[in-house]
């Protein structure tokens, strides 16, 4: 019982992990998650596009000169 103890003390965020990636495959919230993310992602681009569009302009300027 003592290993046992031992084990799950070391490993129990993996385990808990583990479980929680296993219960959102099942339920399909892999999809929900992943289009939130990159909504969440697209936003953040979209902000830092606006807040530098002069330095965005002159990287990409740059970029397409190389190409």
């Amino acid at each position: 019982m003592d290993n046992f103890r031992d084990f799950w003390n070391q490993y129990k965020g993996a385990i808990i992990g583990v479980i929680v990636a296993i219960l959102i495959l099942i339920t399909r919230l892999h999809d929900l998650i992943l289009a939130i993310v990159v909504l969440v992602f697209g936003a953040f681009i979209g902000n830092y596009v606006q807040q530098n569009k002069e330095d965005v302009k002159e990287k990409l300027k740059n970029f397409i000169d190389k190409i």
